[in-house]
């Protein structure tokens, strides 16, 4: 991957890969380190709170990066055993101007009949695929919630109960062994069950139809909840508390309105447009075309200017950069995909981007001096994005490894009267 991809993929903010250079990165190492140094006046106490910080931290990525993904392809050859694309977006359900089921199957009956067959199908069972659908929706959330809200912590907590039981009667003398076989018969199984708070579920009726955000949101919203819920102790939920609510507004809102504030800076102070992704200010193709005027852009922001170009014109560059950005899906060069939903607000954003970088190369400009002026612009628009995405990257990290951290042990301390991890001293 290039420098150019790197730098445009943790720029985008409603995406999971700033969540993975800023977690795995940079803060999971940085989180360990400084819950070893807020413990280090009980050493021992400082191993168990590293090392479940460690486990706890590098578990749940794991299940985040990995599992989710790996979640949605076994629901999607389950759905697709079943007869069905999941392709298809449930929204087209709802028939709106220039798009829905209904709407495509006429326009493309002809133009990708095997598609079409499969919107057929979906159209004829509907209260099925939408089930189809719900169901992997729900598999996506309940299991990752479940596992990082409520089994990952319960196992950690486990094994530091099993290594600090181990530790004392080692210290005392004791015999270890027979210590844990008095323990196990003379706790009762209800006061076992009390131990744990069980998992009871949440309700999971209106959930298909979530955005990906909003679904993204949810499970660490649950996952939130679940660390709440299995804290031994108050004081421990109260410290979870803390920094779950820190972390979520640091990882999903703060990134973005730190972006809103440095574009709108930028732009105001440099004369230079932050609207495009660093990928097209470095493509020569579309740097060639802006410059000898052939870039051609659909009329208006209008829907139905934008279905209109789309359609009639896929070979133009602008339908192959709304592919390539995800801003619509093309089956091939010449038909785009009947089965995707095309978020028109999106797209016509897209548009007048791609618009005002035009208007601003050419501002003030004769044709002499165009090609010159806009890769001038389009260097210093890069090299000014490029520096507003890694030094959001930095302050956002910085904040979540250093700044969260600090907070949540001046809370501790504050709550508690201890610098100590309030799930570990006895």
């Amino acid at each position: 991957m290039s420098l150019v991809n790197i730098i445009s993929a943790i720029g985008n903010n409603s995406s999971i890969a700033p969540l993975i250079v800023r977690d795995c990165g940079i803060e999971i190492p940085v989180k360990v380190g400084m819950t070893y140094y807020q413990n280090k006046q009980d050493k021992y106490i400082a191993y168990l709170g590293a090392r479940e910080r460690f486990t706890d931290e590098y578990a749940v990525s794991a299940v985040w990066l990995g599992g989710v993904p790996a979640i949605g392809k076994i629901a999607d050859f389950a759905i697709k055993k079943l007869g069905f694309n999941p392709e298809i977006s449930s929204k087209l359900y709802k028939e709106e101007n220039f798009q829905g089921i209904k709407y495509n199957i006429e326009k493309f009956k002809t133009l990708a009949p095997k598609e079409v067959q499969e919107l057929e199908k979906a159209l004829k069972n509907a209260d099925k695929y939408r089930r189809c659908l719900a169901g992997k929706f729900l598999a996506q959330t309940i299991i990752p919630v479940a596992l990082m809200g409520w089994g990952i912590p319960k196992m950690i907590f486990k094994w530091t109960a099993y290594s600090k039981q181990k530790h004392n009667l080692k210290n005392n003398n004791g015999n270890f062994e027979k210590q844990q076989q008095a323990n196990n018969t003379q706790i009762p199984l209800q006061e076992q069950k009390q131990i744990y708070p069980a998992f009871k579920g949440v309700n999971i009726g209106s959930l298909a139809e979530l955005t990906n955000l909003q679904k993204l949101i949810m499970i660490d919203g649950g996952y939130a909840a679940g660390r709440v819920a299995t804290a031994r102790k108050r004081n421990e939920a109260y410290d979870i508390a803390f920094r779950m609510g820190g972390m979520m507004y640091l990882n999903y809102l703060f990134p973005k309105q730190l972006e809103k504030f440095s574009n709108f800076v930028s732009e105001k102070i440099l004369k230079t447009s932050m609207d495009l992704d660093v990928k097209i200010l470095a493509d020569k193709e579309f740097l060639d075309m802006v410059k000898n005027e052939k870039f051609e852009l659909p009329k208006t922001s209008n829907p139905s200017d934008l279905i209109e170009f789309i359609d009639n014109k896929p070979n133009a560059m602008f339908t192959k950069y709304a592919d390539k950005f995800g801003k619509v899906k093309m089956l091939n060069d010449k038909v785009r995909d009947p089965r995707a939903y095309v978020d028109f607000k999106a797209l016509g954003q897209f548009r007048n981007s791609i618009e005002n970088f035009i208007t601003m190369t050419q501002n003030g400009t004769g044709k002499a001096e165009l090609a010159s002026n806009v890769l001038r612009t389009a260097k210093k628009a890069k090299s000014v994005k490029t520096a507003n995405i890694l030094s959001n990257v930095v302050i956002t990290s910085t904040l979540l490894a250093f700044g969260l951290p600090k907070l949540q042990f001046k809370f501790r301390e504050w709550i508690t009267g201890s610098k100590l991890e309030p799930g570990i001293i006895d």
